[in-house]
């Protein structure tokens, strides 16, 4: 073999140039171009009067002709090895060795990055159920909290429903005159007599309110015909607490 600057344009190549992406080859082409040429020689045999063709370094070759495109006058020579015609299948045989080497290398990456691929794969499907395991909670829990809300509203509500109970002093200083009259004929008052009475609570605690049922038994009195007679009696009174410690009022 020897060593050759050749001129560009003198070398073809039998590998296609679509072999190679455009992006590969200008980005060596630019690399070439910075660096005042290839750093790797072509391996090329002589097809003609200082005519080339490539046995190896078809990729460098491709780019020196786009360095060549860009900047013609300092990328129109190549370094290449011309072969001469009794080395040639000597020559041959190495060249295909590296290529081979070349060709295990790619297969061992093209596994490796598919590995690559897969454990990312992988990955990304255990952090999607991860996500979705996240999300089953997070719903689960505000289904939780909606089901603890609306038992939290419906005790409130039950808790509205039940009634409170009130002493009967409260009864007679607090209920209005419709509910205080329903109250005196539960315990037994004639509706009459319990309106009557009523009336009389309900005039009298405007003034001042009862302190006690015995004040109550002595300050409500009703008209029987011109005279003014006790409301409530004290064995009544003694039924309206009776009856009333067993009824729940409101």
């Amino acid at each position: 073999m020897k060593f050759y600057t050749v001129d560009v344009k003198n070398i073809n190549s039998e590998v296609s140039r679509s072999n190679y992406t455009e992006d590969a080859l200008d980005n060596l082409a630019d690399i070439i171009i910075e660096s005042g040429g290839i750093i790797r020689p072509l391996v090329l045999k002589t097809t003609g009067l200082e005519t080339y063709t490539v046995i190896d370094g078809h990729f460098e070759y491709y780019a020196a002709v786009k360095a060549r495109e860009k900047n013609p006058r300092q990328c129109e020579m190549v370094n290449a090895f011309v072969i001469s015609p009794n080395k040639e299948d000597t020559i041959f045989k190495q060249v295909a060795v590296f290529q081979q080497l070349n060709h295990h290398n790619n297969i061992e990456n093209k596994a490796s990055n598919e590995t690559k691929q897969s454990e990312l794969s992988l990955g990304k499907h255990k952090l999607s159920l991860i996500d979705k395991q996240i999300n089953d909670l997070r719903l689960e829990l505000a289904q939780e909290k909606q089901e603890r809300q609306r038992i939290y509203e419906y005790i409130k509500s039950l808790e509205t429903q039940i009634p409170k109970q009130i002493t009967p002093l409260e009864v007679f200083n607090s209920l209005n005159l419709l509910d205080l009259t329903l109250r005196l004929k539960t315990a037994g008052f004639t509706e009459k007599k319990a309106v009557q009475v009523a009336e009389s609570v309900e005039k009298i605690r405007k003034k001042k309110q009862f302190e006690s049922l015995k004040d109550v038994i002595a300050r409500v009195a009703i008209a029987s015909g011109k005279k003014q007679i006790k409301g409530i009696s004290a064995d009544k009174m003694v039924d309206i607490v009776d009856i009333w410690s067993r009824i729940l009022f409101k």
